[in-house]
């Protein structure tokens, strides 16, 4: 299978172990420049995964929820000392909520778009090779619900376009005709639903799923590369786990704002959470100028 990324073409151990990392230390580091740094990282090497669907992707979600959420929260939320004004209901609208919000938008979005890099890297087939032995049952229909997703979503495009070609779904159409046509779809989806559960359960017994000494074929070796990411993983993860259990990276935001935030042991905190950050961005930049170099020897 192709990899969209030099990052996708390490080990599944790595590529699991380095979302895993992140999108843990996304969601419990609330500091304000490990925040800003998940978000960067995670906007960039999205943008690197999809292209000019990721733009679309953050104009219409990620922006509108970011917004959202940091709108919300001060409304809910009036913990803080500085206070700005007072609402309508009375309730004060202070400072700390206000950065608060911004900090759970922040956080949220950045892990969203791990979460949209991750199943973009660790596919179905990964998943089975990490777990099939550990969790065998669990794994395989996690795989197959992950893969199902966007296979019913690609047919039912196709079940569309095909009903409009047949004058169905016009725009001149009732909104009875609409539903109609609508129910139709859904029948359609339903059925081949059916069917391929059917001949994926077929195929399984052909292959001897599930009975007892079957073998596995696996396309992946574990490289010397793999070793020196991994153990950089491991040395980034020990680094940040210190800082947050010495206080070095703890940030308050209630009752007021206070925290760690240039002091040196900070400062190579935050660029040991980049390094963690930025690892795949960085893989891929290093491949791209191997190859760059390569071509201009030829």
């Amino acid at each position: 299978m192709k990899n969209k990324d030099a990052f996708g073409a390490c080990h599944p151990v790595v590529n699991f172990v380095y979302f895993a990392l992140v999108t843990g230390f996304s969601m419990f580091l609330m500091h304000p420049v490990c925040l800003l740094i998940s978000l960067v990282c995670a906007v960039f090497y999205y943008a690197r995964l999809k292209g000019a669907r990721a733009l679309r992707f953050m104009i219409r979600y990620a922006l509108p929820l970011m917004i959202v959420t940091a709108l919300v929260n001060p409304a809910f939320n009036h913990r803080g000392m500085m206070i700005i004004c007072y609402l309508p209901t009375g309730n004060p609208l202070t400072l700390e909520s206000i950065i608060y919000g911004l900090a759970a938008a922040v956080m949220l979005v950045s892990v969203l778009l791990w979460f949209a890099c991750y199943t973009e890297i660790v596919t179905s087939d990964k998943f089975v090779y990490l777990f099939g032995k550990i969790i065998p049952a669990l794994s395989l229909v996690l795989s197959m619900t992950l893969r199902f997703v966007p296979r019913f979503k690609e047919q039912f495009e196709r079940v569309k376009e095909a009903q409009r070609g047949m004058g169905k779904f016009s725009s001149e159409s009732s909104a009875f005709g609409k539903l109609k046509s609508a129910l139709g779809c859904f029948s359609i989806m339903v059925t081949w639903s059916l069917e391929n559960s059917i001949e994926t359960a077929d195929s399984m017994k052909s292959r001897g799923y599930g009975l007892r000494g079957r073998t596995a074929f696996s396309i992946y070796t574990f490289t010397e590369r793999d070793k020196i990411i991994l153990a950089w993983l491991g040395l980034c993860a020990f680094f940040l786990l210190s800082g947050c259990v010495s206080g070095n990276l703890r940030w308050q935001y209630f009752p007021n704002i206070r925290g760690m935030l240039a002091e040196p042991l900070t400062i190579g905190l935050e660029a040991a959470y980049f390094g963690l950050c930025a690892v795949p961005i960085t893989i891929d930049i290093r491949e791209e100028k191997q190859w760059k170099y390569l071509r201009s020897k030829i």
